[in-house]
């Protein structure tokens, strides 16, 4: 067993030793070894089912026939996402508990992330080595929901799958590292899977900048609090159908790379204020009354940056809403012919009552009483 983190010197040798391989493969290609037999085996672990991309893979998961897994440290308290779908006591951390989780499973969906930005040095590289030892010691491919984090300005303003990856912050070198190792287990026949894709937005997710910057949940919305500038397009992404590409994706196990890289469009706001605007009219319109939009107070984050963890985390990305950066998903529509994308009103709407955000009409509020 292996639960404990690098020292900061060990993490930043290794960061300052990460490269990303210059040599690109082929995205799909036939591999025999991932035949019928492998096809068949269709369970899956999900590490971080109770988060925001986790729980939407999980379902959909579900969805499309697999039997689902979760790890969980305090499995007793949750209740199931659905037939043929179990949790299983255990933490992340613990290479012991990974691997015995993974038994059986022929996917491993890695989703795990440290709540609210923080302890990314202590936490992040130790779970995705374990992850890494369940997946080689079950067969499974590991899936990573990947971020742009890796990137720098020299790859912007067109992000294409196999851009040098040289990020400008902390986590974004620690992602970096993160998705070398899985390349270089990837060599020795660990198979993985990452789908990149823009910020995160969905019904029931919490730590990401809809819900922590756009947004207050809770309440139904007064005002909508813009990151970004007028002209400076951001790129955003609906949690169902990041998920419904991954398990599309899955689908496709025998003819994908060992290492399989995909980048998703999502929603593009191509002037920046799209998005702001799109929640203020679908907020208006559920009967809230009249809804702004303000820009976010970044002079405030950064006063409280020093004593809150999680705004001193958003301030470090607050690079990525100062210039247009957009994936390129010409590989992803190369193989699934189209992406996966639900109407941005329809998915804000599913979000903000997700959310709590929107004013409960009677029946729903009777649902809730009844629940």
């Amino acid at each position: 067993m292996n639960t404990n983190a690098p020292s900061p010197a060990d993490t930043n040798t290794a960061l300052a030793n990460a490269t990303t391989s210059a040599a690109t493969s082929r995205h799909l290609a036939p591999n025999p070894a991932n035949g019928p037999a492998r096809q068949a085996d269709r369970t899956a672990l999900v590490l971080g089912a109770t988060g925001g991309i986790g729980g939407a893979v999980a379902r959909r998961l579900l969805a499309a026939g697999w039997h689902v897994k979760a790890l969980h440290r305090a499995p007793a308290d949750r209740a199931p996402l659905g037939q043929n779908f179990s949790w299983i006591a255990g933490d992340a951390m613990n290479r012991d508990d990974v691997l015995r989780a993974a038994d059986g499973v022929s996917l491993l969906v890695h989703a795990v992330n440290p709540p609210g930005y923080r302890n990314w040095g202590q936490l992040v590289l130790p779970m995705i080595d374990n992850s890494i030892a369940a997946a080689r010691r079950s067969g499974a491919r590991i899936v990573l929901p990947g971020t742009v984090y890796n990137y720098g300005p020299d790859a912007f303003p067109d992000i294409a799958v196999d851009a040098a990856q040289h990020p400008r912050t902390r986590k974004g070198a620690i992602r970096v590292e993160l998705e070398r190792r899985l390349e270089l287990a990837a060599a020795d026949g660990v198979r993985s899977l990452i789908v990149r894709a823009g910020d995160f937005f969905g019904p029931g997710a919490a730590n990401n900048w809809f819900s922590q910057g756009l947004v207050k949940p809770g309440q139904p919305l007064r005002s909508v609090s813009n990151p970004g500038r007028a002209g400076i397009g951001h790129q955003w992404a609906y949690l169902p159908d990041v998920a419904e590409t991954i398990c599309r994706l899955a689908e496709m196990e025998a003819r994908l790379d060992d290492f399989a890289r995909f980048h998703m469009d999502g929603h593009w706001d191509a002037d920046g204020t799209q998005m702001a605007a799109t929640v203020a009219r679908v907020a208006t319109a559920a009967g809230g009354g009249k809804v702004a939009v303000k820009p976010l107070p970044w002079w405030l984050l950064k006063l409280a940056s020093p004593f809150v963890p999680t705004l001193r985390e958003m301030m470090e990305m607050r690079y990525l809403w100062r210039q247009p950066v957009r994936l390129n998903n010409a590989r992803l529509l190369a193989v699934l012919g189209a992406e996966p994308r639900t109407p941005l009103e329809q998915a804000v709407r599913a979000t903000l009552r997700g959310l709590d955000c929107l004013p409960c009409d009677g029946a729903t509020a009777m649902a809730q009483l009844q629940a």
